[in-house]
């Protein structure tokens, strides 16, 4: 799994990390063991757990004694009322910033759906 992390950047570092690990489960990544993904990052291991029991509370890992964590990807699961307002917000934010910047609809659509085909393909 590829994670990129800025270490300037005013996220912390566990939230940027359960972003880029969403986003490689979502593109079939395998996932590392805690210890490896902090060996591989030079970061602290207690931040790669953070990271992995945020996403385990949100449903995206589960813990197997012997195997550790591993993705869960549910089938045929209904989005959440509340990860629907989260969508919605997220949203409305990247719209409002792509129009301020010029672009338009069209553009916008097409690169919303390029990156859910990408992910599409990856999950199914």
């Amino acid at each position: 799994m590829i994670i990129k992390i800025n270490t300037l950047s005013q996220i912390p570092l566990y939230l940027q990390l359960r972003n880029q690990i969403v986003k490689g489960i979502g593109k079939g990544e395998s996932l590392p063991t805690v210890r490896q993904m902090a060996a591989d990052l030079g970061i602290n291991t207690m931040t790669v757990s953070k990271a992995y029991q945020l996403l385990k509370n949100e449903g995206f890992l589960y813990t197997d004694r012997r195997l550790g964590s591993i993705v869960h990807i549910p089938e045929n699961e209904e989005p959440s009322s509340l990860f629907q307002e989260k969508l919605e917000d997220e949203l409305e934010l990247l719209s409002a910033e792509a129009r301020i910047r010029g672009m338009n609809l069209e553009d916008f659509l097409s690169l919303c759906s390029k990156v859910f085909v990408e992910m599409e393909v990856a999950v199914e």
